[in-house]
């Protein structure tokens, strides 16, 4: 299966100038985790809420002096839209990543988390036990 119909395509942006108490707030009132950081459309570094807690209050750093690009993680993993699930799963797992933004060339086009893989695999083997449960001998 194609990451593409998989991932999200209501990726939550924003650019590397934005304070970091915004990327918070954002985080917070959009439900998410991370936030992706473009310069245009082009992903450049993700945010995420660990990001935000290990590089803003451990170092004990002003909120209010921070932008997403000092505490961006910026040696980005992306994957094509046609990557496989599989494949996304390893980049993770090589890179120990949980999300992944997906791009199209230099387009970021929506993005795939672990909870997504996670939550995909729990549907199959539902439906495998399904299966088991059909063709089962009664007891």
């Amino acid at each position: 299966m194609p990451i593409e119909d998989l991932a999200r395509s209501d990726v939550v942006t924003a650019g590397p100038e934005t304070p970091v108490t915004d990327l918070a707030a954002t985080m917070d009132e959009e439900n998410v985790g991370s936030i992706v950081i473009t310069n245009d459309e082009t992903p450049i570094g993700i945010v995420t809420d660990r990001d935000l807690a290990v590089r803003v209050l451990k170092e004990a750093a002003d909120p209010t002096e921070q932008a997403a690009e000092d505490v961006m993680t910026d040696d980005l993993y992306t994957a094509e839209p046609d990557a496989g699930f599989y494949e996304a799963a390893t980049l993770m797992a090589e890179h120990g990543v949980r999300r992944l933004p997906v791009s199209e060339g230099d387009t970021l086009v929506g993005i795939i988390t672990a909870d997504d893989i996670t939550e995909l695999l729990a549907d199959e083997q539902q439906h495998l036990g399904e299966i088991i449960r059909g063709q089962r001998p009664e007891y």
